[in-house]
């Protein structure tokens, strides 16, 4: 019991510790993401605007900028989103084969159950989102 105790939270911390990650991994989660990202952030133009009293000119002038920007820095982002999942992928293989049998199955558990709050999470943006 006591040994299923500790199994279950160390379970439970990894989903934790691994929870970003898996928002990471979803490309579908990263529009949702993005949006509620950059709604705390605001609109960098209307923050431009309310500390730097920018004209509408200004405004004007420097919004295609930040939108030009936008696209440049979503495809940065996707790739190195793709780049931290290899890294992670490669990183499990090589700890997988160290462990014992009775590891194993635990370590292989926790991705699982990584995997599926993964989607769990994908499900549940989406059912919000209709």
């Amino acid at each position: 019991m006591k040994s299923r105790l500790i199994t279950l939270t160390a379970a439970c911390v990894a989903l934790v510790a691994t929870a970003s990650l898996g928002l990471a991994e979803d490309s579908s989660s990263k529009d949702g993401w993005n949006k509620r990202r950059h709604h705390k952030r605001g609109n960098p133009v209307e923050h431009l605007t309310k500390t730097l009293d920018l004209t509408p000119e200004q405004q004007a002038q420097i919004q295609p900028i930040y939108d030009q920007a936008k696209p440049q820095v979503a495809a940065v982002r996707q790739e190195a989103m793709q780049k931290i999942k290899a890294i992670r992928e490669n990183t499990q293989a090589q700890v997988r084969p160290l462990l014992t049998p009775a590891q194993q199955q635990k370590f292989d558990a926790l991705k699982k159950a990584r995997e599926d709050m993964r989607k769990a999470r994908a499900e549940m943006r989406e059912a919000m989102k209709q």
